[in-house]
C-alpha cells in the first residue's frame, strides 16, 4: 500500500465507516484514537461522592480513602457521566475508580505532609478547561492521517499547557513549620491513632466569597491497554481475568494476534476430527469469529454484538485486520495474520522461531478466509518489528502485556514448557517495545507484564471459583459450545477444537505472572524518605520523596536499557539503597539471546545520584539450555553486613552469589533444591541470619545461615501446604514471617518461619481476603494484594475486614515502614501511574487518600500529518 492512499470515507461517532476504498478502511477509531480524544471534553462529568460538587478540587488533590468491600467489585464502581452521543463507551473508570485527575502539572507530595493539605505552599496549579471534541465532520481527515501514519511510522504531538493561580501559600507555611515542629516532638502518628490522617484526607471548600472560579476537574488518565498475543485464545487462557477486568473497568484494550492459529485446519472436536476436512484459512476465520464473540460478551454481555472490520496497511510493508467493537469502540482487535508453527515443540522453519533465528527469510501470511484482508504478503524478521513498533505509536499504550519469552524447559524431557510460538512471540514484542521507547519520543511512559502460559497446568490453582468459572464462561463462548449460527459464517463462529475441554489443561483455573512479583521495589531511607523503583519503557524508573514533608520527584529514568519487569532493592549497612533486576540482551545473533542479573547503588545514603549498572552474570550457559529461564532476584543483607543475591535457574533449583568484604562477588553458587517456581524470598530473622525460601508445586522450602556470615544450610522442606507462586519474607518476631496465597481460594495465609537449630515453621494462619491472585505485600499491620476485579484489597489490622481501593494496578504492590511508626503503600496503575498512600502503624488505623505522583501520563495528541 503506497503512501500516497487517502483512505476511506468519513467514520462516524460510533466507528462505523460511511465509505470504503478497495473494502480498506484508516486505521479505525470511535473518536479519534481509542482512550485518546474519547475521554476529552467531558463536560458531564460529576466525579464521585467523596468530592461534592468539586468545590474544593483545585486544592484537594487527595484520592478517595478505602471503602469497606460490600459486595462484587463490579457492582459498586462509580460511573462517569457522560455525553449523550458517548452513552455506548463503556464508563471511564480509569485506574484510580473514580477519583478526579489532577492538573498535569501539579506534583502531589505525599499523604502525610501537611504541604499537600488545602492551602498548601505548593498549591497546584488550576488546569483549563477540556479540549472540545472534534466534530464528526473531521473523521474522515482523522482516520486518512492515522492510516498513513500507521504506513510511514510517523507521529507527533501537540502539547497542552495548563495555567492557574497558587493560593494560601502564608498559611500552607504556617502548616508546614507546624508539622514540623510535630514530626519533631515524636507525637506525628499518636493523635488519637489516625486523626491526622483524617484531617490530611479531608477536603476543603474553598471560599467563594474570594470570587475565584472553581475549575473543571480534568478526567482522569484511563490507562491504555496493548496486549501482543501468538495465538487466538492465548488472552482467554493466559491472561485473564486481567484482560476482563480492564474491559469491565473501560479501560481502552486493544489485542494484538502475531498469528492466525491455523494449526492442522480441523476444526472440530475429537469425535469428528478424522472425518473433518482440513481448511486452515476457515479454522483461522472460525477462530477469529469465537475471539470476537468472546470480547463482545466481555464488553457487552452480548457475544453477537456487532464489529467494523477494516484493513489498513502496516508500518512493516503489510497488512492488518483491525476489528472494533461498535458497542464500546475503546475495544480494538488488530490480526496480523502471519504463518504459525504448527507444532508445540518440534521444529519448524516457517514459524515465528525460525524467523528469530534466520532459518527463514521471510514469514508468509495466513489469511482467514472471511478477512478483509485480501492481499498476501510476507514479513522479514525487521519487519515484524516494525509492524508491532507502528502499532504501539497508534495505540500508545501505558500498559503492554505479553506471554513469557523465557518459559524454560522440562528438566526430565528438555521439551518447552510451553509453545514456541508463545515465546518467540514475546521475543519480537521485546525488540520493538525497545525500538518503540528508543525511537518513539512523543509518547506516554508504559510498563510491561509478563503472563506465564502452559505451566499454569502443573502448578497449584490461583482462582477461586467463581472466578475460575467467569473465565471458563468466556472460554465456552470461544469454543462456541452451542454451535448456534450466531456470526452468519460458514466457517463456524467458535474453536470447536478446544469445544471437548474448553478449560484448557486446567488453564482456566490460574493465572501467574512470571516477571514483576517482587514486593520490595518501595523502601525508605534513614531519613524517612521513601523510594520506588519500576521499570518503564524498558528502564528503572525512580520516585523520591525525601524525609516526611518532602515533595515527590519523578519519574526518573536511570541510563540503561533492556530492563525486564520487576525491581527488587535492600539497604546495605550503610544506609545506601541497592536495587536489583535482570536485563535482556539481543546481540547481533539469534543466539546471543542474554537475561543476566544487574544491580545499581546509591553513590551515598538519601542521594539522588546512582552508580552505573553492574552485572552479576547469570547462572546459565547458553539461551538454548533453558532460553535463559531464570527467576528475579531476591536481595538481603545478613547481620555481618553481607549481601547476596539468589534466583531459581531453569533447572528449577536455587542459586546465589554473595559479595565478598572486599566488595567483590563470589561464584554463583549451587544450593539445591528442585521443582522450584516463581521467584524466590528472602529475609533476615531477629540474630541476623539470612533465610530463603521458594515455593514448589506442592509446598514450600527453605534455606537458613546456621549463623550470620556463614554459607546456607541445606535446602529444608517447611512441611506448609501447597501455595501459589508468589512468596513475601520479613523479618519480624525474631524469626521471618511468609505470607502466600491459599490455592483455589485467593486467601491470604501466614506462618511464622524461626532458624534456631535449623528451620521451623510456627502459627500458620489464614488471614482471609478478597478472593484475588498474585503477590501480598506486607509491612507492620498492613497487608495489601490484588482482589477479585483486578483492583488493591488491603487489610489495616488483625481482625479487621478487607477493603477495596478502586485502583488497578501492574505487576505488585509495595510497602515499606518508613520510621517505626508509618506504613506507606504504592501501587503503579494501568496508567504507568505512581499512586501512594500511608497508614498509622496504630490501632484503628486506616489507609490515607491515595496521592498520585508526578504527571498525567496521558499521550500526547495528534498532530496533522503532512500530505505525500
Amino acid at each position: 500500500m503506497s503512501d500516497s492512499w487517502q483512505g476511506p470515507g468519513a467514520w462516524d461517532p460510533r466507528g462505523v465507516p460511511t465509505g470504503s476504498a478497495r473494502g480498506q478502511q484508516a486505521w479505525p477509531s470511535g473518536q479519534a484514537l481509542p482512550g485518546d480524544e474519547a475521554y476529552q471534553g467531558d463536560e458531564g462529568y460529576q466525579g464521585d461522592e467523596g468530592y461534592e460538587g468539586y468545590e474544593g478540587y483545585e486544592e484537594h488533590q487527595q484520592y478517595p480513602a478505602q471503602q469497606p468491600h460490600q459486595g462484587h467489585p463490579q457492582q459498586h464502581a462509580h460511573a462517569y457521566a457522560r455525553p449523550p452521543q458517548q452513552a455506548h463507551q463503556a464508563t471511564p473508570q480509569a485506574d484510580l475508580g473514580d477519583a478526579a485527575e489532577p492538573p498535569a502539572t501539579a506534583e502531589p507530595a505525599d499523604p502525610l505532609a501537611v504541604a499537600e493539605t488545602p492551602g498548601s505552599a505548593e498549591a497546584p496549579e488550576a488546569p483549563e478547561s477540556a479540549e472540545a471534541p472534534e466534530a464528526p465532520e473531521a473523521g474522515a481527515t482523522d482516520s486518512r492521517r492515522r492510516a498513513r501514519r500507521l504506513a510511514r511510522g510517523k507521529d507527533g504531538a501537540r502539547g497542552g499547557v495548563r495555567s492557574g493561580a497558587r493560593r494560601r501559600r502564608r498559611a500552607a507555611l504556617v502548616k508546614v513549620v507546624a508539622f514540623c515542629v510535630v514530626t519533631a516532638a515524636g507525637s506525628l502518628l499518636l493523635l488519637r491513632g489516625n486523626e491526622l490522617l483524617d484531617r490530611l484526607g479531608s477536603p476543603t471548600v474553598p471560599d467563594k466569597a474570594a470570587g475565584t472560579p472553581t475549575p473543571a476537574p480534568e478526567p482522569p488518565d484511563p490507562g491504555r491497554v496493548l496486549q501482543v498475543i501468538a495465538h487466538p485464545d492465548d488472552d482467554l487462557y493466559f491472561m485473564n481475568p486481567d484482560l476482563r477486568y480492564s474491559i469491565s473497568a473501560g479501560h481502552p484494550v486493544t489485542s494484538v494476534y502475531l498469528t492466525s492459529g491455523e494449526a492442522d485446519g480441523i476444526n472440530a472436536g475429537a469425535a469428528k476430527a478424522a472425518t473433518t476436512k482440513p481448511d486452515k484459512p476457515a479454522y483461522a476465520e472460525a477462530r477469529q469469529n469465537g475471539i470476537r464473540a468472546a470480547y463482545a460478551k466481555m464488553a457487552t454481555g452480548d457475544r453477537g454484538s456487532p464489529w467494523t472490520r477494516t484493513v489498513v496497511p502496516t508500518k512493516g510493508g503489510g497488512h492488518a485486520e483491525v476489528d472494533v467493537l461498535v458497542a464500546k469502540s475503546q475495544v480494538n482487535l488488530v490480526w496480523l495474520q502471519l504463518r504459525e508453527a504448527g507444532t508445540v515443540y518440534d521444529n519448524a522453519p516457517d514459524s515465528l522461531h525460525g524467523l528469530w533465528d534466520g532459518k527463514v527469510p521471510r514469514l508468509d501470511s495466513m489469511l482467514a478466509s472471511g478477512t478483509p484482508v485480501k492481499e498476501k504478503f510476507s514479513y522479514s524478521k525487521d519487519q515484524v518489528v516494525q509492524t508491532l513498533v507502528g502499532i504501539l505509536e497508534q495505540y500508545r499504550p501505558t500498559t503492554v502485556r505479553s506471554q513469557d519469552p523465557t518459559p524454560g524447559r522440562h528438566p526430565d524431557t528438555k521439551r518447552y514448557t510451553d509453545h514456541q510460538d508463545h515465546f518467540y512471540g514475546a521475543r519480537f514484542v521485546q525488540l520493538a517495545t525497545a525500538a518503540y521507547a528508543k525511537d518513539v519520543t512523543d509518547r506516554p511512559h508504559f510498563a510491561v507484564q509478563n503472563y506465564a502460559g502452559y505451566i499454569n497446568g502443573s502448578l497449584p490453582s490461583t482462582l477461586d471459583p467463581d472466578e475460575a468459572r467467569e473465565k471458563l464462561d468466556i472460554l465456552g463462548t470461544y469454543a462456541w459450545l452451542d454451535q448456534q449460527n450466531h456470526c452468519n459464517s460458514p466457517a463456524g463462529c467458535g474453536d470447536l477444537k478446544v469445544s471437548d475441554q474448553p478449560g484448557g489443561n486446567r488453564w482456566s483455573d490460574s493465572i501467574n505472572y512470571t516477571r514483576g512479583t517482587s514486593t520490595s521495589w518501595l523502601t525508605s531511607d534513614p531519613g524517612h524518605g521513601l523510594w520506588a523503583f519500576k521499570v518503564l519503557d524498558g528502564q528503572v524508573a525512580v520516585w523520591h520523596r525525601p524525609g516526611l514533608a518532602g515533595r515527590w520527584k519523578g519519574p526518573d529514568l536511570l541510563p540503561g536499557t533492556g530492563m525486564d519487569p520487576g525491581v527488587s532493592t535492600v539497604t546495605l549497612a550503610d544506609g545506601r539503597i541497592a536495587a536489583f533486576g535482570t536485563r535482556t540482551s539481543f546481540g547481533a545473533k539469534p543466539t546471543d539471546y542474554k537475561r543476566e542479573i544487574v544491580y545499581v547503588v546509591q553513590k551515598q545514603p538519601g542521594a539522588e545520584e546512582f552508580t552505573e549498572w553492574q552485572s552479576l552474570g547469570t547462572p546459565e550457559t547458553a539461551d538454548e539450555t533453558w532460553t535463559s529461564d531464570i527467576s528475579a532476584p531476591a536481595v538481603s543483607v545478613d547481620g555481618t553486613g553481607q549481601l547476596a543475591a539468589y534466583v531459581r535457574d531453569g533447572a528449577n533449583s536455587l542459586r546465589g552469589r554473595v559479595q565478598r568484604a572486599d566488595g567483590s562477588w563470589g561464584p554463583w553458587e549451587k544450593y539445591g533444591g528442585t521443582d522450584l517456581h516463581g521467584s524466590p524470598a528472602t529475609a533476615t530473622d531477629g540474630a541476623g541470619r539470612r533465610m530463603v525460601f521458594s515455593a514448589t508445586s506442592k509446598s514450600v522450602v527453605g534455606w537458613v545461615q546456621p549463623m550470620p556470615g556463614a554459607p546456607l544450610g541445606q535446602v529444608t522442606a517447611t512441611g506448609l501446604p501447597d501455595t501459589t507462586l508468589p512468596l513475601t519474607a520479613d523479618g519480624r518476631e525474631g524469626g521471618v514471617r511468609l505470607w502466600f496465597r491459599k490455592p483455589g481460594s485467593g486467601n491470604v495465609r501466614t506462618a511464622l518461619i524461626t532458624g534456631e537449630g535449623g528451620l521451623k515453621v510456627s502459627q500458620m494462619t489464614d488471614l482471609g481476603g478478597l478472593q484475588g491472585f498474585g503477590s501480598v505485600t506486607a509491612s507492620g499491620h498492613v497487608l495489601a494484594g490484588r482482589t477479585a476485579g483486578g483492583q488493591l484489597g488491603s487489610e489495616a489490622g488483625p481482625g479487621r475486614p478487607w477493603e477495596r481501593s478502586p485502583l488497578m494496578f501492574v505487576g505488585a504492590p509495595s510497602s515499606t515502614m518508613t520510621g517505626k511508626n508509618l506504613v506507606s503503600l504504592a501501587v503503579v496503575g494501568l496508567d504507568a501511574r505512581l499512586y501512594v498512600t500511608s497508614s498509622a502503624d496504630a490501632p484503628n488505623a486506616h489507609l490515607a487518600p491515595w496521592q498520585p505522583v508526578g504527571p498525567r501520563n496521558a499521550p500526547p495528541s495528534p498532530s496533522p500529518s503532512p500530505s505525500p
